[in-house]
């Protein structure tokens, strides 16, 4: 078990890597040895980790690599471009082709011949990027490299053109030196883009102007900071973790702790009762103090952008099946997850060297050790929740709720110990709450393999297989509270005679909570030929990879570009519900699938917003390029509509990613806080309700 720990921490570190930078690319120029009248264009990208770069080869797919030249003069192209390493080539489900990528670096070099004379190559370089949730908007490497070919009968010997005149710029207004490599980073900071009000109309647009491109970021933050969906989200994290609690206390390694822990108060200060119930209360909140810090040190660790990106990546999820899957074959009877004995023996001796506060403390640690065989598991889900809930606050929140459902009890029996006498009695019934939680637990784990199997695209875990699986496990579940199936640890029961009852009786709350898992089990049913099973849609995976499916619903934009959807928006009277999306984003495609389809947001989207879905990667070529001066001097070219789209979105928004919804006024003011990538069904309902009807007040 030790070297299963030791493994499984070692996994999640990895996966906890800071994600942030995304990709860093260079640009530089190259002598080649040997060849005077040859010139290295070498661009080089460095991937983080659970991030991937696209190949060339990706017609049809997503947003492929690809080498403009605006302008090449004294020199011509020497071949293709060769790429180092050779990119993975894989079938993309999605897409119905297959798609070439790399991870971690890569190197894309373009050879020129020069032809004589002075010789300039001015253009960009091409490329995507995503993660396993979501795509950055295509993204362009500026060059510009010019110089001399060397003249090898010049005294002196030959000349470098790596010695020659030659400067390269990455969007810049200043040349930059001749050794210095052009640098493109991913994650632009927000405050770093053009916040210039009033950006004229790209297209010549329809109505709405300048005024359409205003900046937002500040408002549509604020309206971030205060989504009532967080405020709800932290809440259900914090009773989430009260049932969390209050199903730990009812487990065979806490609930026969508490009327010996109340007795040892109560006989510790037996001539004065009022300080039996202080040293409880004190043990109560020792115990809160514990798993609060347990939540804060996740917190710190990690840090909050790791928290952030945890849910987004693949190993981390296929870290979280593997964790919950020991989990529940440790409550399914499998084997226990205990601590080393000494750390308890030692808390043990602690609590018993010491007077006061400080050893009420150390008992109250005892009870925390001692216990972790049956509290672990339900801890580990817990986390693993709140952690991928994307809340760095999250983890000491949920906690909270865990410690105060799990010691009031001590402190409520030592101040009412006559409640003692009517609290139900250990048994059996405590190795069932164990069992049930141990396949649920199995359940959450298919979620975290379902996450990781849409990433790498292995396509082992389709939507009907998922739904087989846990229909499977409720209903085996519901056969196991009625008491058909019994496991090695379930205690026998016996007759008059001493003879062990084969099916003992059930009471009937196990009755009924096997009627209603059962139940559960069938509803699911349905959804192995399309239906919906909305109670389950966001831990399935979207409807896209089931191969049989009788859903044919399905909600499209009729505007796919900005200013004539919000012009339309006008004239019906209706909010924008503005879609920022791409032909290669997958996970635009997940909740295309599996969230509009949806009979009520169908029915908001169609009904009672104007839908604008804006692609990045639209390669069709504006009129004429448009240069935009960023902030910091940075000057960059809209060559395409996705480059108009993609500026709309980190300019007037603060975003880059895909997808990114906002609704918007006629104005083009935010109604709501901006939604992102979420299988969530009624957040997304609530998320349009509340634009709605701020759009009518």
């Amino acid at each position: 078990m030790k070297r299963l720990y030791l493994y499984l921490l070692i996994m999640f570190a990895c996966a906890c890597m800071d994600a942030q930078n995304f990709v860093t690319t260079t640009a530089t120029q190259k002598a080649v040895d040997g060849h005077d009248d040859m010139v290295d264009l070498v661009f080089s990208f460095d991937i983080q980790p659970g991030w991937h770069v696209y190949g060339p080869e990706n017609d049809g797919g997503p947003t492929a690599l690809t080498l403009t030249f605006e302008q090449l003069e004294g020199a011509k192209k020497e071949g293709g471009l060769r790429l180092s390493p050779t990119p993975k080539k894989v079938q993309d489900p999605i897409f119905e082709c297959e798609v070439t990528f790399w991870e971690k670096a890569a190197t894309v070099t373009q050879r020129l011949r020069l032809t004589g004379g002075p010789w300039k190559a001015e253009g960009y370089l091409q490329y995507g990027a995503c993660n396993d949730e979501t795509c950055m908007p295509p993204t362009n490497i500026e060059f510009n490299f010019k110089g001399e070919r060397p003249n090898p009968s010049r005294e002196g010997g030959e000349q470098s053109p790596s010695e020659g005149d030659i400067s390269s710029t990455d969007n810049a207004k200043d040349k930059s030196s001749a050794n210095e490599p052009l640098r493109d980073n991913a994650t632009t900071s927000v405050d770093s883009l053009s916040q210039t009000e009033g950006f004229p109309s790209l297209t010549g647009g329809v109505g709405g102007g300048s005024a359409l491109w205003t900046p937002v970021i500040d408002e549509l933050h604020a309206l971030d900071a205060s989504s009532d969906t967080q405020s709800r989200s932290l809440l259900g994290i914090f009773f989430l973790g009260i049932l969390g609690g209050l199903i730990a206390l009812l487990t065979p390694c806490v609930w026969p702790i508490i009327p010996m822990t109340v007795s040892f108060f109560l006989k510790r200060s037996k001539d004065d009762k009022k300080k039996g119930i202080k040293d409880a209360i004190l043990y109560g909140l020792s115990i809160v103090v514990i798993y609060v810090a347990l939540g804060l040190l996740v917190t710190i660790i990690w840090g909050p952008s790791s928290l952030n990106a945890l849910s987004t990546n693949a190993v981390f999820n296929l870290f979280l099946f593997a964790l919950l899957v020991v989990f529940a074959a440790s409550f399914l009877g499998g084997f226990e997850i205990t601590l080393p004995a000494s750390w308890s023996n030692k808390m043990d001796e602690k609590a018993s060297s010491t007077t006061g506060l400080l050893s009420i403390f150390f008992m109250a640690l005892t009870l925390v050790l001692v216990s972790f065989s049956c509290t672990g598991p339900i801890i580990g889900l817990l986390l693993v929740d709140m952690v991928t809930s994307g809340s760095v606050i999250a983890p000491t929140i949920g906690m909270l709720g865990f410690a105060l459902a799990l010691a009031a009890p001590f402190t409520l029996f030592a101040m009412f110990p006559t409640w003692l006498k009517s609290a139900p009695k250990s048994g059996n019934w405590m190795n069932v709450i164990k069992v049930v939680l141990g396949l649920v637990e199995l359940a959450f784990a298919l979620k975290f393999l379902s996450v990781a199997d849409l990433a790498y695209g292995w396509r082992l875990l389709d939507r009907e297989t998922f739904l087989c699986l846990w229909i499977l496990i409720f209903a085996l579940m519901g056969f196991y509270l009625l008491g058909w199936i019994r496991l090695p640890h379930d205690e026998d029961e016996y007759d008059d005679d001493g003879n062990v009852i084969a099916r003992p009786k059930i009471g009937v709350t196990r009755f009924l909570s096997a009627l209603c898992v059962l139940a559960f089990a069938l509803y699911m049913v349905p959804g192995l030929w399309g239906a919906p099973c909305k109670a389950v849609s966001a831990f399935a995976p979207p409807m896209w990879t089931q191969d049989f499916n009788l859903n044919e619903n399905t909600v499209e934009a009729t505007y796919t570009n900005y200013e004539e959807g919000m012009a339309a928006a006008r004239r019906l009277g209706k909010p924008v519900m503005l879609d920022f999306t791409g032909f290669g984003c997958v996970n635009c495609r997940k909740m295309e699938a599996a969230v509009w389809p949806d009979a009520r947001v169908r029915q908001l989207m169609t009904e009672d917003y104007v839908l604008i879905s804006l692609y990045v990667d639209d390669k069709t070529p504006l009129p004429s390029p448009v240069e935009v001066t960023e902030t910091d001097g940075t000057v960059r070219k809209l060559r395409t509509i996705g480059d108009q789209w993609s500026y709309l979105q980190r300019t007037k928004f603060g975003a880059q990613t895909q997808p990114f919804y906002v609704l918007l006024n006629h104005e083009a003011q935010p109604l709501a806080g901006s939604y992102s990538y979420k299988e969530d069904i009624p957040a997304f309902v609530s998320w349009l309700e509340s634009g709605l009807k701020r759009f009518k007040e």
